[in-house]
C-alpha cells in the first residue's frame, strides 16, 4: 500500500474544523501537521488527528512532515505563505479567496511550477455531488441551448450589522467581493468559460462604527461566451438563497448549493389540461427525492455529512486522487482556475463605482491615549457599547484584541487597541500598566469541559491574577444569567439566588461562567482581589444581532422556534443600559458584589415578534418550542456522540437547563437600583424603538 499523502494545516480557526474532517475521511491522506500563531488553537485542531503543533510556518517547512498544505490563514496572508511552500515543493490548496488580486494568484502559479509543486483553489461548492450531476447533465446536453445564468449569494453576514468589525472581512468594501465572489464566479467560469464583466453596482449600505458604509447588496452583469450571467450577493437580513439556475431550450434547472439539491423544470407533451399537473408532480416529486437523499445522507453519517462538509470532501477526492494517481490536477480546482476567477473580480471591483470601493480614512490622531479603563472582549456587542460610553463619561481606553484593528476609528485620541494573549500572564501584566479598572467581557465558546477548564475559567483567573500584580482598582466581570435556573415560574431570582452546587447537567457555557464566578469570588474572599460581577439579561439595541439566542433556536431571518411556550416576560435590557450599570460599577462601593443587569418587565418572545412586525412590517414565523422535545432530541444526539461517535466529553443538559432556556423565572432588579443608582428605560414605547424601530435588525 502507498504511503498516505501528508497533509498540514496552517491556521486553527474555525474554517480548519471542516478541512480536518473532511481531510480525516479522505482515503490515502493523514493530517500530520497544524500551525498556527496561538499555540493552544493549533493543539486543539492537532490533538484528535496525532497531527504535530507548529507555531511558525518556517519550522513546519524545515520539519519536512507535509506533503501538501491547506492554507486557511486571513486572506492577506495567503499569498506570501503559499509562495513560500510552493517553492518549497509543498503542494498547496488555498482556502478562497485565494489572495487579494489576479496578479497575485498567477504569482502563486508561477511559484508552483518554478518548485514542481501544484497549486489549488479553495473553490469547495464545486465538489458538491448535485453540482457535479448539474455540470454532467448540462454538458451532455440534457438542459438545452443555455442562454442565462442567475448565480446567487444571499445569505445574511451578521458582522456587518453587530460585529465583530476587527475581521479582513470589513477593512475594506472590496474585501466583501473578495470574501463571497469567488463562490459565483467559479460556478460560472468552471460552466461557461472565461467571463467577461459588462456592469456591476452595489446598494444598501450599512454604517460601520466611524460613518464607514459597507454595501450589502451587490450585483454584477457578465457574460460567458453566449450565456448571460447575473452575479448576486446579498448580505441583508434575507431568506437564505445560495442558488445556482441556469435557463435552457430544454429546461430550467436550479441547484441550491447550500443544501445539496438540484430541482429540474421542464415542459412535458401532455394535452393543456394535464400539462400544468404532470409539471408540478414532476417537480414534487424531484423534491421529495432530494429531501429524502439528503435525509438519508444525514442519518447514515449521524449528521456528519451536511451539504457543506460534503463539499470539502469531494474536493479533496478530487485533489488528492489526482496527486496519489499522478494525473493531472482537476481544472475546478487548478491554480489556471483560481487566476480566471481572480481577474474577473479584478474586473468585478474595476466595474464598481469609486465611491462604494471608497475607504474611509481614519481620523488623525492628534495626541496619544492615556487610558485609565481596560475593556477585554471589546471589539463584542457590549464591549463596543461599554467603550464609548467610557469615552463619553471622559476616559481613555485600552481595549485588548487579537488584532490592531478595532471598531474605534473615529476615536484614535481616546482608544488605543492592543494585543496580549490571554494565556501569557506576563504580557496581560503589562497591559494593565496604568490601568485603574479592567472589564472582562471575554467569554469562550467550547465544545467541552475540559476545554472550558482552560479557555473560560483559566482565562478568568489569570486575568484576575494580571489585575492583582498590576495593581488595578477595580475588576468588573460579565457572567451570565444562563447560570440560574430559570425552570420554575414560581422562582422570582436576585442576586441571593444561588446557582446549584452540582452543575455537571448544566449546558457548558453556564456551568462554565457560574465556575469564573466563584473562582473570581474565592480570590476576593482570600485575597481581597476587587471584583464586581455583572450578569446582564437579553441585551438588544442598536448593534445587536436580529437572530439572538436567548429568544430561541433561529432557522434563517424567518422562522424561530421559540424556547418553551413564548408568553413569559423575557429579561430584556437595552444596550444602553448594560453599558451604564458597568460604568456604575467603577466606583461605587459594591467590591465583591453581584449585579443582574435585567430591564423593566416588558415583552414575552411572542411581544417582541408583534413589536417587529409592527415596527418594521416584517412578520417572522414563529413556532412554540416544546422544552421536553428539545430535552428527548438532546438525549438521542447525546447518545449518538458518546456511543456511536466516541467523542469525548460529551454532556447532556437536564430538562430544568433546556427550560431555563425559556426563562420562566422572573427577576428582581431593585439591587443595582439601589446599590448602583441604576435606572433602565420604564417607558415601553421608548424601549421598543430603541430596541426594534431604531436598532437595523434587518439591514436596511
Amino acid at each position: 500500500m502507498a504511503n498516505p499523502i501528508r497533509v498540514g494545516l496552517i491556521g486553527a480557526g474555525y474554517i480548519a474544523d471542516w478541512h480536518a474532517e473532511a481531510l480525516a475521511a479522505t482515503p490515502g491522506v493523514t493530517i500530520s501537521a497544524v500551525c498556527d500563531l496561538n499555540e493552544s488553537a493549533a493543539k486543539a485542531s492537532a490533538i484528535p488527528h496525532g497531527a504535530r503543533v507548529f507555531t511558525t510556518l518556517a519550522a513546519l517547512i524545515d520539519a519536512q512532515l507535509c506533503d501538501a498544505v491547506h492554507i486557511l490563514t486571513p486572506p492577506n496572508a495567503h499569498e506570501e505563505i503559499a509562495t513560500e511552500c510552493l517553492t518549497a515543493g509543498i503542494h498547496v490548496l488555498v482556502e478562497k479567496p485565494v489572495c487579494e488580486s489576479g496578479d497575485a494568484a498567477a504569482g502563486m502559479l508561477a511559484s508552483a511550477e518554478q518548485g514542481g509543486a501544484r497549486f489549488h483553489a479553495g473553490h469547495n461548492f464545486l465538489g458538491l455531488p448535485s453540482y457535479e450531476r448539474m455540470k454532467a447533465a448540462m454538458t451532455a446536453g440534457d438542459y438545452g441551448r443555455i442562454s442565462s445564468a442567475e448565480i446567487t449569494w444571499a445569505l445574511p453576514l451578521a458582522p456587518l450589522r453587530s460585529g465583530p468589525y476587527n475581521l479582513w472581512l470589513l477593512r475594506e468594501p472590496k474585501n466583501l467581493v473578495l470574501e463571497l465572489g469567488p463562490h459565483l464566479v467559479a460556478f460560472a467560469h468552471d460552466l461557461f468559460g472565461p467571463v467577461e464583466v459588462l456592469h456591476a453596482e452595489a446598494s444598501k449600505p450599512v454604517m460601520l462604527p466611524g460613518d464607514d458604509p459597507r454595501p450589502q447588496t451587490i450585483r454584477v452583469l457578465a457574460r460567458a461566451g453566449h450565456v448571460d450571467v447575473t452575479f448576486t450577493m446579498a448580505m441583508v437580513e434575507t431568506v437564505d438563497d445560495r442558488s445556482v439556475t441556469l435557463r435552457g431550450s430544454s429546461a430550467r434547472a436550479r441547484l441550491d448549493f447550500a443544501q445539496d439539491v438540484l430541482v429540474v423544470e421542464r415542459e412535458n407533451a401532455a394535452d393543456l389540461v394535464a400539462n400544468p399537473l404532470r409539471k408540478q408532480l414532476e417537480l414534487t416529486w424531484q423534491h421529495r427525492r432530494e429531501g429524502w437523499k439528503n435525509a438519508l445522507v444525514q442519518a447514515r453519517s449521524l449528521n456528519t455529512q451536511n451539504p457543506y462538509g460534503r463539499s470539502f470532501r469531494g474536493m479533496n477526492r478530487a485533489i488528492y486522487g489526482a496527486i496519489a494517481d499522478r494525473t493531472p490536477v482537476d481544472a475546478r480546482f487548478s491554480g489556471e482556475s483560481a487566476v480566471a476567477v481572480m481577474r474577473t473580480l479584478d474586473a468585478v471591483l474595476d466595474a464598481l463605482p469609486a465611491e462604494v470601493l471608497a475607504v474611509k480614512a481614519p481620523a488623525v490622531r492628534s495626541r496619544d491615549p492615556k487610558p485609565t479603563a481596560m475593556v477585554i472582549g471589546g471589539t463584542g456587542f457590549i464591549g463596543r457599547a461599554l467603550t464609548r460610553r467610557l469615552v463619553v463619561d471622559g476616559r481613555d481606553v485600552r481595549v485588548l484584541s487579537r488584532g490592531r484593528h478595532g471598531p474605534f476609528p473615529d476615536l484614535p485620541d481616546q482608544v488605543e487597541t492592543v494585543t496580549a494573549s490571554l494565556y501569557d500572564l506576563d504580557a496581560l501584566t503589562e497591559a494593565m500598566q496604568g490601568i485603574d479598572v479592567v472589564f472582562n467581557l471575554a467569554k469562550s465558546m467550547d465544545k467541552t469541559w475540559a476545554d472550558a477548564l482552560v479557555n473560560d475559567v483559566g482565562v478568568t483567573t489569570r486575568i484576575a491574577m494580571a489585575s492583582e500584580q498590576a495593581g488595578v482598582k477595580r475588576l468588573v466581570y460579565t457572567g451570565t444569567i444562563a447560570s440560574y435556573d430559570m425552570s420554575d415560574p414560581g422562582v422570582t431570582i436576585t442576586e441571593d439566588t444561588g446557582f446549584p452546587a452540582d452543575m455537571s447537567d448544566r449546558n457548558i457555557y453556564a456551568r462554565s461562567k457560574a465556575e469564573c464566578e466563584r473562582q473570581l469570588m474565592k480570590l476576593h474572599a482570600e485575597r481581597g482581589l476587587p471584583v464586581v460581577i455583572a450578569r446582564p439579561g437579553i441585551v438588544v439595541g442598536p448593534g445587536g444581532p436580529l437572530q439572538h439566542w436567548g429568544i430561541g433556536r433561529w432557522h434563517g431571518a424567518g422562522a424561530v422556534r421559540i424556547w418553551g411556550h413564548g408568553n413569559n416576560i423575557l429579561p430584556f435590557v437595552l444596550i444602553d443600559d448594560v453599558a451604564d450599570g458597568l460604568v456604575r460599577m467603577i466606583d461605587a462601593p459594591v467590591t465583591g458584589q453581584s449585579f443582574n443587569l435585567i430591564g423593566e418587565p416588558m415583552l414575552s418572545a411572542r411581544g417582541y415578534f408583534n413589536e417587529i412586525h409592527k415596527a418594521l412590517g416584517a412578520k417572522i414565523r414563529v413556532v412554540p418550542g416544546n422544552l421536553h422535545a428539545f430535552y428527548a432530541s438532546d438525549a438521542v444526539k447525546y447518545g449518538l456522540k458518546k456511543y456511536a461517535l466516541r467523542r469525548p466529553g460529551v454532556i447532556r443538559p437536564s430538562l430544568a437547563d433546556w427550560k431555563s432556556r425559556a426563562h420562566f423565572s422572573p427577576f428582581d432588579n431593585r439591587r443595582p437600583k439601589t446599590a448602583l443608582g441604576w435606572q433602565p428605560e420604564t417607558d415601553r414605547p421608548a424601549f421598543v424603538d430603541k430596541a426594534i424601530a431604531r436598532a437595523n435588525l434587518f439591514g436596511f
